[in-house]
């Protein structure tokens, strides 16, 4: 397609075929939660046996949010008039129902839904496409030896903004005071059908060597500098990366709108460098993780904001129809990706 008659880059859609990491597992509890993927709001909620279900939020009688309403036992009440849907979407119930009326045969959508290390994944497309395709996942989550720290990101900007900043370590400029790494030289780079793998090598602060260095995450005098592998991976739609021996991060993409993300950025540092703590009851080893759990939290967010920031100004210079110059092969790659899932 030539590039003048098609879509710009910064307005394409997602590809729907893929799972979502939409929600942590902790944020959907006895309440309804609304989200929006793409356009689409989404309200997810958990059963009388702890299981999520995922329908389209609005009701069907008025098209208002059914997020705002409540959850009884396995159904979900609106909060406008009360009518109640089950898990598969039907209308089962009309609280003013006649007695010679029969409930409305309307039906909410019902989107493919797991839930799986930590998060709920959401397959906001053809639902017989859904088994063909697998979460990106998330395993450190769940193992002893990691300890994980999250934030949220909001962006004002398309999704393609927050993944090319993602994969492009060249910004280590930006996060100078923070300390997380610098001096990135892109080594390899490999681009395939859903994915995009960039391999640098970064001057790093940090180094887990001893179980007390773990404070390196939140005191920066005890921070030196190194030489680490970076390892960037746009495994669409998500993102994910390794930072020598000790360091695991992900972002899940929730792209609301075409001006509009949000995503969780998950940071693992790793403890498989002390085989004494290996060594000890699992009860215990659980304790360290579940107490160390968000102690990277500070500095994930102050990288957020600093990103953030950046990520918005980019929108709206292309909102005033400027156009900035690429140097990173990285990124072109990228650019590429984002246009084959979309199918442009």
């Amino acid at each position: 397609m030539h590039p003048e008659t098609s879509t710009p880059l910064r307005q394409l859609a997602i590809n729907p075929n893929h799972w979502y990491g939409v929600a942590q597992s902790q944020e959907v509890k006895d309440r309804p939660f609304g989200l929006v993927l793409w356009d689409q709001p989404i309200v997810l909620y958990r059963n009388t046996a702890g299981q999520i279900q995922a329908l389209e939020d609005r009701c069907p009688h008025r098209l208002v949010a059914v997020s705002d309403g409540l959850v009884k036992g396995d159904h979900l009440e609106c909060r406008y008039h009360g009518w109640r849907f089950d898990g598969a979407g039907h209308c089962v119930a009309v609280p003013y129902l006649g007695e010679q009326q029969q409930l409305p045969s309307c039906r909410m959508r019902v989107y493919p839904v797991k839930e799986q290390d930590g998060f709920i994944w959401v397959f906001p497309g053809d639902p017989a496409l859904a088994t063909r395709m697998q979460p990106l996942g998330l395993p450190e989550w769940d193992h002893l030896n990691f300890i994980a720290s999250s934030t949220v990101i909001h962006s004002r900007a398309h999704f393609s903004f927050l993944i090319e900043n993602l994969m492009d370590m060249h910004h280590g400029h930006l996060h100078q005071n923070y300390q997380a790494w610098g001096e990135a030289k892109l080594l390899d780079l490999e681009e395939q059908d859903h994915q995009v793998d960039a391999h640098y090598e970064a001057q790093s602060y940090y180094r887990i060597d001893k179980i007390w260095s773990v404070a390196q995450l939140v005191i920066p005098q005890m921070r030196h500098l190194h030489p680490e592998p970076l390892k960037v991976h746009y495994c669409y739609p998500h993102w994910r990366a390794t930072l020598g021996q000790d360091f695991r991060i992900y972002c899940l993409i929730v792209p609301v709108n075409a001006t509009t993300t949000r995503a969780y950025l998950i940071h693992f540092t790793s403890l498989e460098a002390f085989d004494k703590l290996h060594k000890l009851p699992d009860p215990f080893r659980r304790l360290v993780k579940n107490s160390l759990y968000n102690s990277a939290q500070a500095l994930l967010a102050g990288l957020v904001r600093q990103d953030v920031r950046m990520i918005e100004q980019e929108q709206q210079a292309f909102e005033s129809g400027r156009r900035g110059i690429e140097l990173n092969r990285a990124l072109l790659s990228v650019q590429r990706l984002i246009r084959k899932q979309a199918g442009s």
